[in-house]
């Protein structure tokens, strides 16, 4: 058999097990563990044994349970909540106001959290009811929560970055701060959008009561408070890590620290909300332990067989494919594996034949993989609320007031694909857009 049929083969034969219903890492881990017994004997069951030990060498995997544990504290301790308040008022008097501040409020759930799960159940539990009470247009604020949770996997300290740069070998904080440019320009293209809307036809947002609004200054000042908290929380963790004071291992502990105190000043840190939040943190972590330990035995016999090279081969040599082309080709199989995967489930299949294909294709980009990452990233994005089976649409469909149905949630989320696709044009035609401010930092 060819190295291209052995790819073939693999890939379909771990396609088809995820069709079952298969859990993804099993059906990974199967697919490797039985085409090295096929192609080496018994012996070669050590080539994927080898490659998932080194996971046990990787300190960063340490931050996941950190950065995870800490996400679920400030949201388990209100501390979103307080923030929502506080943009509520603030923001109230302005044209889509509400939107707005809730397109803030996913940008600073974002930067504490790094999942796109948890912005997601901030803004359909909190800031939804709210806004649909005051009388917002419901297929216009769907859109706003879809697309700003979306930022929390593009925002430092995004844990999908955390990942990819262990599977590619890239540094993490080269990552997070090509992800900051590309993930700004996106809330802010959100917030254009909403102030248009708003502007054209006011019914869509209305501007909130003065009779909810009015209070003294002094206890308007009062609200900024809640604001204080995660910006101190994300500048001992993010801020640290960056001015090279702290490692990433360091500054994941610094975070769930300052969490944790956050709760307990806040008299919120009960032994309940810890039960939940150590449960929850744990099933994540484990989630995430056995995607890469699969990915690594797999990739360990995919590069083992000379499939990288087999692939290179077919798309630049025989189908005469240009760089450009095989990335597009890629984004596309993003989109498409998007509306069944999840965003680490991804990675983990085409890390593989992906990353080692990207480092030989001549683009004439600096830190190409760390550009990769960052669109890689975006892409995930779109790939999550793109109908019909984008990930986060059903996420919000279960988290949503009843109001609000799946053709509405379909219909919300087309501007913000939109303004995605390009934000991630804008990136790959101008990489220094995410290359820009590592290459400064540095």
């Amino acid at each position: 058999m060819s190295y291209e049929m052995i790819a073939i083969t693999m890939f379909a034969t771990m396609m088809v097990l995820l069709l079952t219903g298969q859990r993804v890492f099993a059906a990974i881990g199967f697919v490797a563990s039985i085409m090295v017994l096929a192609l080496y004997g018994p012996g070669g069951i050590e080539i994927p044994f080898s490659a998932a030990f080194k996971l046990f060498n990787w300190f960063p995997m340490l931050t996941l349970p950190l950065f995870i544990y800490m996400g679920y504290v400030l949201s388990e301790a209100g501390i979103a909540e307080d923030l929502y308040k506080m943009l509520h008022v603030w923001f109230g008097r302005v044209g889509g106001g509400l939107a707005i501040g809730t397109i803030f409020l996913m940008v600073i759930i974002s930067a504490m959290n790094g999942l796109s799960v948890a912005g997601m159940a901030i803004g359909a539990t909190i800031a939804l009811p709210e806004m649909l009470r005051r009388g917002y247009d419901k297929v216009l604020i769907t859109g706003v929560v879809q697309g700003g949770s979306s930022l929390g996997i593009l925002v430092p300290p995004s844990v999908v970055m955390v990942l990819y740069g262990m599977i590619a070998r890239q540094p993490v904080s080269q990552l997070w701060l090509a992800g900051v440019i590309p993930g700004l320009m996106m809330a802010t293209m959100f917030v254009i959008y909403v102030v248009i809307r708003a502007k054209l036809n006011p019914a869509l947002a209305p501007v909130v009561s003065d009779e909810e609004l009015n209070m003294p200054l002094r206890e308007k000042l009062k609200l900024l408070r809640a604001g204080i908290i995660p910006f101190l929380i994300f500048f001992a963790m993010t801020g640290l890590f960056i001015m090279g004071i702290t490692s990433l291992v360091e500054s994941s502990a610094v975070g769930a620290t300052a969490a944790t105190l956050a709760a307990i000043a806040k008299r919120r840190f009960t032994l309940k909300m810890m039960h939940d939040t150590a449960r929850k943190t744990l099933g994540v972590s484990c989630m995430f332990l056995w995607l890469i330990l699969a990915a690594l035995a797999f990739g360990a016999v995919f590069d083992g067989i000379g499939a990288v090279r087999a692939i290179e081969n077919l798309f630049i040599n025989r189908w005469e494919l240009t760089p450009w082309q095989v990335i597009i080709m890629m984004q596309v199989s993003f989109i498409v594996m998007g509306m069944f995967l999840d965003d680490t489930a991804m990675l983990v299949i085409v890390a593989p034949l992906y990353i080692p294909l990207v480092k030989m294709l001549d683009l004439g980009i600096d830190n190409q993989l760390i550009w990769f990452g960052v669109l890689y990233t975006m892409t995930c994005q779109i790939a999550y609320i793109t109908p019909p089976f984008g990930y986060n649409l059903f996420l919000m469909r279960a988290m949503a007031p009843k109001e609000i149905t799946l053709p509405d949630i379909y219909r919300s989320i087309w501007p913000f694909v939109a303004m995605m696709a390009l934000t991630i044009a804008l990136v790959m035609v101008f990489p220094q857009i995410a290359l820009w401010l590592p290459a400064a930092v540095r």
